[in-house]
């Protein structure tokens, strides 16, 4: 089912900024099961109780389990790894690794941070896995930006304005997005949280 996505890019001419959306919701479609239906909107803020503090390209709402991209100037292959990372969420809340995490951080409130921080760190890891089923390039994430790029609200339940966030260094999100580009889901275990929901819930 992979080739068949990817030849189908091909065919039509490659990875425009559009496609890029597109491809990365078709890998992760054939890679696991319920993930999130993809919407194009004009701009995140109006969608899923979201403002403007609210990531303004891409956005995961659980509650109605939709991922709202609205690409604006950002041009792949930034775009496809804002996009593959709310998906590493969607695969996170649908197969129970959100629901481990959060009864661990009710469980010990004082270690939140850590715990959300590990947490984003695996959402990249998975990030990186989506892009190379997905044949689509690893991207530089320092040569974009310097600082994190999701230290803002992009996922949870509505309101997406009150959703979790944790500023994480750019050079940690590199790090795991490499990861999982380069190892795999195998080796998407960061701090408590192991992959084998990860593997459990991929699609043979």
């Amino acid at each position: 089912m992979r080739l068949l996505y990817v030849l189908i890019i091909v065919v039509l001419g490659g990875p425009a900024t559009a496609d890029v959306a597109q491809r990365v919701a078709a890998v992760a479609d054939a890679s696991f099961a319920r993930m999130p239906q993809q919407v194009t909107a004009d701009r995140i803020a109006g969608q899923c109780g979201a403002d403007e503090t609210v990531h303004p390209t891409v956005a995961y709402c659980t509650s109605q389990n939709r991922i709202y991209v609205s690409a604006g100037s950002v041009e792949p292959p930034f775009l496809s790894y804002l996009v593959a990372h709310v998906y590493g969420h969607a695969v996170q809340v649908q197969h129970g690794v959100a629901d481990v995490a959060l009864r661990t951080i009710r469980a010990r409130p004082e270690d939140e941070a850590m715990l959300r921080g590990w947490v984003e760190r695996q959402v990249d890891c998975i990030a990186g896995f989506v892009l190379a089923q997905a044949d689509l390039p690893l991207p530089d994430l320092t040569t974009y930006v310097t600082d994190d790029p999701f230290d803002r609200p992009h996922w949870g339940r509505s309101p997406l304005s009150r959703g979790p966030h944790l500023p994480i260094p750019v050079s940690d999100r590199m790090r795991w997005l490499k990861t999982g580009y380069e190892r795999g889901l195998s080796a998407c275990a960061v701090g408590e949280f192991d992959a084998s929901l990860l593997l459990a819930a991929q699609r043979n």
